[in-house]
């Protein structure tokens, strides 16, 4: 899979390196991406979809975020922090999300 996407922003294309995203938030009909230079693009299309065309490095941890597992920073009882960020963990994900940081884990 390749390592970047494209986004669409008023009538241009921006391409985004997957390794420069950070979170990605749900907003109904809407995600936002945030990179790690603290830029957001906001686009019209659904976490199901989005997470589809991303590498393995994403995965979901809440029924509104997806996160780069590169960008974790840490994990503390039900939450990641994430470029600053507090994330909750829901109790669906979490069992997954160990699970991925088993495999990095000394």
């Amino acid at each position: 899979m390749d390592n970047f996407i494209f986004v669409k922003t008023g009538k241009s294309f921006v391409k985004i390196d997957s390794n420069d995203l950070v979170v990605i938030k749900g907003l109904g009909n809407y995600v936002q991406l945030q990179t790690a230079d603290h830029q957001k693009h906001t686009v019209y299309k659904s976490l199901k979809g989005v997470i589809e065309k991303l590498p393995d490095d994403f995965m979901r941890v809440h029924n509104s975020y997806i996160v780069n597992i590169r960008h974790i920073d840490k994990v503390e009882d039900n939450h990641v922090f994430v470029g600053g960020q507090k994330i909750s963990v829901s109790t669906n994900y979490r069992q997954c999300l160990l699970e991925r940081i088993e495999q990095h884990q000394l």
